[in-house]
């Protein structure tokens, strides 16, 4: 029998990982597993480390620790924002924010968190980028240590290109 201990769910907040949110949920339910609910806010971050690299002197009071203690508590509010009331009375979370490239940080979270399971949407707010920087859940099912679960959005009808189905 298949036992999940600790479950993390990766949202960008899209329509794929609020739906994949559900599953998520349902697992950790089912399993009696803590969920971890991760975000990278990568876009945000990069523009951020920019707007700080640039405003403020290397060494002064405020750089780095406001850029992170910025972006960190941004991205925490949203998460809490989004997934609080469906938690309902589900209590065995925890917020996780981190900064840098999504299919990394996921990688390296789960691995260091003994994660058993990774559930995220099948394409994210970025699946425009996915031509130049690769796909994040290809990237993450490639590397991970452990299975990994993409749930697709049944509203959305995609065909191959040059294919019959």
């Amino acid at each position: 029998m298949i036992e999940y201990k600790n479950i993390l769910f990766c949202t960008d907040f899209s329509e794929d990982a609020n739906i994949a949110f559900l599953h998520a949920l349902d697992l950790a339910k089912k399993h009696g597993a803590k969920l971890h609910i991760f975000h990278v806010p990568h876009s945000s971050y990069s523009y951020m480390r920019h707007v700080v690299d640039e405003h403020v002197p290397p060494g002064s009071p405020g750089g780095e620790a406001f850029y992170d203690e910025k972006i960190e508590k941004a991205a925490e509010a949203a998460l809490k924002k989004e997934y609080e009331k469906k938690l309902g009375e589900f209590k065995n979370y925890v917020y996780v924010v981190r900064g840098g490239a999504p299919d990394t940080e996921i990688i390296r979270y789960a691995k260091k968190n003994n994660i058993d399971v990774i559930v995220m949407g099948a394409l994210g707010k970025a699946e425009q980028d996915r031509m130049v920087h690769g796909s994040t859940v290809a990237n993450v099912s490639k590397f991970a240590h452990c299975h990994v679960i993409a749930i697709r959005n049944p509203a959305k009808q995609f065909t191959l290109p040059g294919s019959m189905y």
